[in-house]
């Protein structure tokens, strides 16, 4: 769809762009073409859209997947994707939340490769990629997101960019990079670059025993990212002492003043493991 093109839908369906709801509507099919190809669809896929907008995607998604299910929050919206969806036999739209949606019931079409496949609105990212996360039903997710998101997510031990979130994603994903997408092929256009993700799902970790504990010393370990991890720690594990928490930072191999933000996802299943033998 043309800019020209889109404008007149949007004129016609007296729609204008929320950014309440993180509106940004793809032009053209350069980029849409080439996040449903990077995808990995076939037609034994049933793939989720997450804020399908207009359809620029959602209609490449149906030409390669088995089956579509795109989920609208925006009830004016799920009407313009009646008339650019005409024709496509193998989609159902879904005017809700996906946030406050039942995932395992809404992907339960007897299909074995589930997906996911979108232009995800910026303002709920980190939501729907935990969400995702935590139903472990798709194979992988291929999305767009900003660039300083995309950059969290792929983000090495050490950078500034490494964080809670890495971890959460490095713990159920490997992440790809795939392009960066600029805001000339939206509209409205966003003020930031956008980039194309990949992740593809895999199992927990075996080095991670508890996946409660796990979690509860990355949070407190980024919690305050100037302090030393003993510090860090320490306001996270007020169970413990702050000498207890020392000797499970050495115990671990570490430096005395090391910070959180160095430890790679290994690192801290140790670390956990130390921690968990002095909580009893």
């Amino acid at each position: 769809m043309t800019e020209k093109e889109l404008r007149s839908l949007l004129a016609r369906y007296g729609l204008r762009t929320s950014k309440s709801l993180g509106q940004n509507f793809l032009i053209g099919d350069e980029i849409p073409g080439f996040v449903a190809d990077s995808a990995g669809l076939t037609k034994q896929t049933h793939v989720l859209e997450i804020g399908p907008g207009t359809g620029a995607m959602t209609r490449f998604l149906c030409e390669r997947a088995g089956f579509v299910t795109a989920v609208e929050l925006d009830a004016k919206l799920t009407a313009a994707l009646t008339e650019t969806l005409a024709g496509a036999g193998n989609i159902e739209i879904i005017r809700g939340d996906i946030l406050k949606t039942n995932l395992a019931e809404l992907m339960s079409r007897g299909y074995g490769d589930l997906r996911v496949c979108a232009n995800l609105p910026y303002n709920i990212t980190s939501p729907v990629l935990a969400m995702l996360f935590a139903s472990r039903l798709f194979a992988s997710i291929t999305v767009m997101v900003q660039r300083e998101v995309a950059l969290r997510l792929a983000a090495k031990p050490g950078t500034p960019d490494y964080g809670s979130f890495t971890l959460l994603t490095r713990y159920n994903a490997d992440v790809s990079l795939l392009r960066d997408v600029p805001p000339t092929a939206f509209l409205p256009p966003p003020q930031v670059t956008s980039t194309v993700i990949r992740l593809d799902t895999h199992a927990p970790p075996d080095c991670v025993r508890d996946e409660k504990l796990f979690f509860r010393t990355v949070r407190a370990s980024f919690a305050q990212r100037r302090k030393t991890l003993a510090n860090a720690l320490s306001a996270g594990f007020t169970e413990l002492s702050k000498p207890e928490i020392e000797a499970a930072i050495a115990e671990c191999g570490l430096p005395p003043l090391v910070r959180g933000e160095t430890l790679s996802l290994e690192a801290f299943a140790g670390l956990a493991d130390r921690l968990s033998a002095r909580l009893g």
